[in-house]
């Protein structure tokens, strides 16, 4: 579903789960999105996460970002897994 230009910022995207079967520090998971986009991650609960507008959209400049978010575990070595995501933006104020 495309995100309107003039969505307010913290306006929820999308919504993630992330898991990893093992205990203590090796099942501890870290994710971030990236590249550097306006766009974050927010922790709603345990695995669960909030992809959110974190700045002012304006579709003449892009008109789609492709997401990825990065999602990486505490062991040691550590494992890492990524899920590309692609939001349109859709335009709320051409004439």
């Amino acid at each position: 579903v495309p995100v309107p230009e003039d969505a307010s910022v913290g306006t929820v995207v999308a919504l993630l789960s992330v898991s990893d079967r093992d205990s203590g520090e090796n099942g501890r998971v870290r994710c971030w999105v990236w590249p550097a986009s306006p766009f974050g991650l927010e922790a709603t609960f345990a695995g669960s996460y909030s992809l959110v507008l974190r700045e002012a959209l304006d579709r003449e400049r892009v008109s789609e970002y492709e997401v990825e978010v990065r999602a990486e575990d505490g062991g040691a070595p550590a494992l890492r897994a990524s899920r590309g995501l692609r939001v349109p933006v859709s335009d709320v104020n051409d004439n």
